[in-house]
């Protein structure tokens, strides 16, 4: 079941333009990431769909690995699409799966 975040728009109110993503609605799936890892990784989806096409989910997900490599270091894996399956092993403490309005993001750390 799909738990509602924090709005997006609250934070990005102060900014002139508006985030593609602070008009949709954001839906947290299933997650076992701290707080803090969960919010820096709505925050680079964000900014991922703010600078890329909402429909070029290999560049958005593209975005948000590296983001999450440069942050806490290489193995993190990215999934973004409307619909997909999936089965997978991660890293405990490592997986997120939510919404941006349609668009599903699944992010996870490898399994070593």
């Amino acid at each position: 079941m799909l738990d509602p975040s924090p709005s997006l728009l609250s934070r990005r109110a102060k900014l002139k333009e508006p985030s593609k993503a602070a008009e949709e609605q954001t839906l947290i799936g299933e997650t076992d990431m701290p707080h803090l890892m969960q919010s820096h990784a709505l925050r680079v989806a964000s900014e991922a769909l703010d600078s890329h096409n909402v429909t070029d989910c290999k560049e958005i997900a593209c975005y948000i690995k590296k983001q999450f490599d440069k942050t806490y270091g290489a193995g993190w894996q990215c999934v973004t699409g409307v619909g997909f399956g999936s089965y997978i092993t991660h890293s405990s403490g490592s997986f997120i799966h939510f919404c941006i309005g349609r668009l599903a993001v699944m992010l996870f750390k490898a399994a070593t």
